[in-house]
Parts: C-alpha cells; structure tokens; sequence
C-alpha cells in the first residue's frame, strides 16, 4: 500500500492513519503510540479504537473517511432506515462486502460503505439493481454493529428505529455506567456532556456538539442516570418541579454541576465538570487588573455573558483572591455551588440555593444578621434581590454577583429597568454611586488546538462613566467610546485583539461582535509602529 503524504514510509497503515490525525491536531503523538499499543494487544479497527479510548470524536472520524475517500461520511447510528430499503440487497451481500443500503428514491440508491471505493461491488449492485449507486462512508465498527443485529433481529423487527437503537436492543447491553461517562467527560476535555433519550450521550467540545460513537440512550437510560445522581430530597423536589441542579463530588473522578431537566416526557441531564482547584485569573487568560477591584473594600461588581461562558467561574476565581489575600467573612448564594472554597485568610461560608435557603431573595434578605464584609450572589434574577445587594455594596460591603446580558452596559440598564418607573431614578442613582466593576465575557474557539479564550469587555465606572448612568446614557457609551479608553473597551475591540494576536480566527470572533464591520476594519488596521 502507498504511503500516505505526510506520513513516515514503511509504517503499518495503521500507524499512517494515527499520523494524519497527528498532523491534523487530532490526536498527539503520545496518544498515537497508546492507541497502537493497544491495537496490538486487542485488535480492531484503528479508527474506532481511537474513539474507544476518546482520544477522538466520532465527528472527527467521519471527517477524516470523508477526506480520504472523497464521498461524504455518514453516522450510521443516527439514521433510520426501513426495511424496504434494506431488503433490495441480500444480507449475505451486505455481510460480505461491508455495504448496507441506507435510502433510495427511482433512480438512486444510497450506500453505506466501509470502503466506498470498491467500484467492483458498485458495479455489481448498479448491473442488478438498475440504479445509480451513490456511496457514503462509515465507520467500520459501526457497519459490523449494525449488520450483526440485522442478522439477529431480522429485517421484519424493525419499527422505525434508528440503527442504534436496534444494536443496543440486540445487544441486550446495559447503557455505559455512570461513572465510565464520567470519566470520559474528564478525559475529553470537553465543558459539557449531554444526557438526553433518542440521542447518544453528547459532549459540547469548543462551541460545538459532538455525538459520542454509542448507541442512543432511551428513557430508561436516562431516568436511571438521573436517580443515580440526585441525593434523596433531589428525586422529590425533580419529580414535583421537573427542573433540579446541584453540585456532585464522585471520588476519583471529580467535581460536577449536574442540572436534571424534562423533556418530551423523559429525563434530561447536563454535566459540567468543575475543577477540585479554583482556577487563577492566569488560568482562565483574564486580565491580571482584575485582581485590583476583587480586593476592594465595598462597591458592586457584576459579571454577565451568554450562557455556559464561564461566569460562574470567573465569580469563583475572584472569591479566590479575595479569600486569598483578605481576612474578611465571605457568604456565597450559590445555585447550585460549584466550585468548593477552602478557608484561607478568610471564612468562606457556601450557601445553596434549594437546599441552605429557599431562594437568592430569602438568602440575601438575611445576609446582614451574618457578619458579611463580602456577598456573592451566583445571579441577580429578581429585584428585590437586586435591591438587597445594592443597598449592601452601599453600605459598606464588597458584592459581586453574575448576570445575563447582551453586554456590560446593557446589565445596567436591565436591572434598572427591574423596578416600577417611580422608582428608577433612586435606584440609578444608587446604581452610579456603588457600581465598580461591569465586565462583559464570551469564550471564543482557539484558532489552534482545544479549548476556548476570554473576550473580555469591561466598564469601570470612573467619574466620567458614573455621569452617564446617572443621566441614564448609557446606550451613548458604546457610540462615543467605540474606538476604546482607559475606563471602556467594547467586545468588538477585544475580539479584534485576540485576532491580530492569533489566537483565534476572524469568523469565529465575528460570530461575537456587535458591530461585525467595525470588527472587520479594526482587524484590518494595521497596528502601532514599533
């Protein structure tokens, strides 16, 4: 066989396989010399033992097959094909040239291959059949799974299932132990797994979902996952409000934030893995001037952004340098608590919503009888919350808390906008006088290799900025400063930053900027002389 390009000549095609992935960031070199060890040991197709081992997504395979063959590549698991399709070619054909008949219409039939540049069986099939064959490429592991439930179950048991449903049915498997997934989450890399019925467990890799190479998990499935997870008084509280997160810590595994949900009836879970360590602002690459407001004595700090962007850990890292570097009273509202503090120079008292407090409000409205100097609040949902904890940063106390919005001065417009309009004015006001900090994050692919990099826009409120709240022209900061100063940068501006640094590409920041054509001429701007 011919050397692949880029490849070491003489090396089993095993090996050459392993060496694309290499070269293409997939996999490194440490992982390829493994995955061989274990080929050796065990047998099997390279390409999904790779997967087994997940040091690959089933993504990524199908992306490779694709490449290599030229045809599309397809995830035979996820398709539902019916028996009529399947019986216009013999299941000792399909068993003996590694095909299987996915979908035809009068003129084409498609077909899934192990090796779709076997002209001599699409020759056969297209004499045959009087039909243009059209080939995709899958997975040989998938093709085996499938083909030998086929010959198990017979083509008349099929009832529109998906081709995983009818391996897992055939195996007679139990769906993979909780822990196996668990480890796997952590091995991966990845910032999410996705339990749901109908699909294989998921994994969110970058900003992206990526389906691991097993069969779709059913209700049953998932409802047992869900009973192994949630403590005792969880199941109840679940079964009467059908939504429930909590923190879990699995010995010789690690921490997660777990959030049981339902869907279409069924059990839903979304594991996040949380580190045992609080990260540095180092760690997350956030500005190091962030430490500076952390370790002020009093004042409000607010920290928004989409979803599943890291705020909470963001929250959790300055909480860190405060317990750090302060001897003060620390008491968190946390839904559910994350990351686990150890007492440092200060005391840091976790509280949960659900299980130490009913809600933010109630934890919050007692906060003054616990001798706080610092008050994280995990989010500002209401505005009897909001109201609390300004009156706390007003009077004294350090208060930082995390937000939804769209940027770092639309927060401060929407807590406003909380309130009835006979009382804005006061709370603006209140607001102007106690803000210190609004920073606005978004994690952006990296242009190479795994994991995502901070966006950071950030307001600080100086003189300047403090009069624009208090004349409610906020909406005017973004306009005014929209090149960036000492006391604003806008999301745009940060995002031109990491481009011109390399970090990640133009489009993925695009995705992003508020203003993609201010974005686009900022990273066509060449930079200062040197």
């Amino acid at each position: 066989m011919e050397c692949v390009e880029g490849t070491k000549p003489g090396r089993p095609a095993k090996a050459r396989i392993g060496e694309q992935f290499v070269k293409g960031g997939l996999i490194s070199e440490a992982q390829l010399e493994q995955a061989l060890r274990r080929q050796s040991q065990v047998g099997g197709q390279f390409g999904s033992l790779l997967i087994e081992m997940g040091f690959v997504a089933i993504n990524d395979l199908l992306e490779y097959l694709s490449k290599k063959f030229g045809v599309p590549a397809e995830n035979l698991f996820s398709l539902r094909v019916d028996a009529q399709t399947l019986r216009m070619i013999p299941l000792d054909t399909m068993q003996e040239k590694k095909i299987m008949p996915v979908s035809a219409d009068a003129n084409t039939l498609t077909l899934a291959m192990v090796n779709p540049q076997d002209m001599t069986a699409i020759g056969e099939l297209e004499f045959k059949l009087g039909k243009k064959i059209k080939p995709v490429v899958v997975p040989a592991f998938m093709m085996a799974a499938a083909l030998k439930s086929l010959k198990a179950g017979g083509l008349d048991g099929l009832h529109g299932e998906t081709l995983a449903e009818l391996v897992a049915m055939e195996r007679g498997e139990e769906s993979p132990q909780l822990t196996s997934l668990l480890r796997y989450l952590i091995k991966s890399g990845a910032s999410d797994m996705v339990l749901c019925a109908g699909a294989p467990p998921s994994l969110k890799i970058g900003n992206s979902l990526k389906r691991m190479a097993l069969p779709a998990l059913t209700p049953a499935d998932c409802e047992k996952y869900a009973r192994e997870m949630l403590p005792s008084h969880g199941w109840e509280h679940f079964s009467q409000h059908n939504d429930f997160g909590f923190g879990a810590t699995y010995r010789g595994i690690g921490r997660f934030r777990i959030t049981a949900y339902r869907q279409r009836q069924s059990v839903a879970l979304a594991l996040r893995p949380i580190s045992e360590k609080v990260p540095s602002l180092a760690q997350l690459r956030l500005p190091e001037w962030l430490a500076e407001y952390a370790l002020r004595p009093y004042g409000l700090i607010l920290v928004s952004g989409p979803a599943g962007h890291g705020k909470s850990t963001t929250l959790a890292s300055l909480v860190d340098i405060i317990n750090t570097k302060r001897g003060c009273n620390i008491i968190t509202l946390e839904d559910p608590i994350e990351y686990l503090h150890k007492h440092k120079m200060s005391n840091v008292c976790q509280r949960e919503i659900g299980r130490d407090t009913p809600t933010f409000f109630e934890g919050i409205r007692h906060v003054f009888r616990q001798a706080p100097d610092v008050v994280v609040v995990g989010e500002l949902r209401d505005k009897e919350t909001f109201r609390i904890a300004l009156q706390a940063a007003n009077s004294g106390h350090l208060v930082l808390s995390t937000a939804h919005a769209e940027n770092a001065t639309a927060i401060i417009e929407r807590a406003i906008n909380m309130f009835e309009p006979h009382e804005q004015n006061h709370i603006r006001l209140m607001l102007a006088e106690s803000l210190i900090l609004s920073i606005f994050q978004c994690l952006i692919p990296q242009r190479e290799g795994v994991g995502r990099v901070p966006a950071i826009e950030k307001f600080i409120n100086s003189h300047r900025l403090r009069k624009f709240i208090r004349e409610g022209k906020t909406h005017q900061i973004r306009s005014q400063m929209q090149s960036g100063a000492e006391d604003f940068m806008g999301i745009d501006l940060a995002l031109a930053e990491l481009n011109k640094k390399g970090l990640i590409d133009f489009d993925a920041g695009a995705v992003y900027a508020e203003d993609r054509q201010f974005y686009q001429e900022l990273v066509q701007k060449p930079g200062p002389r040197k």
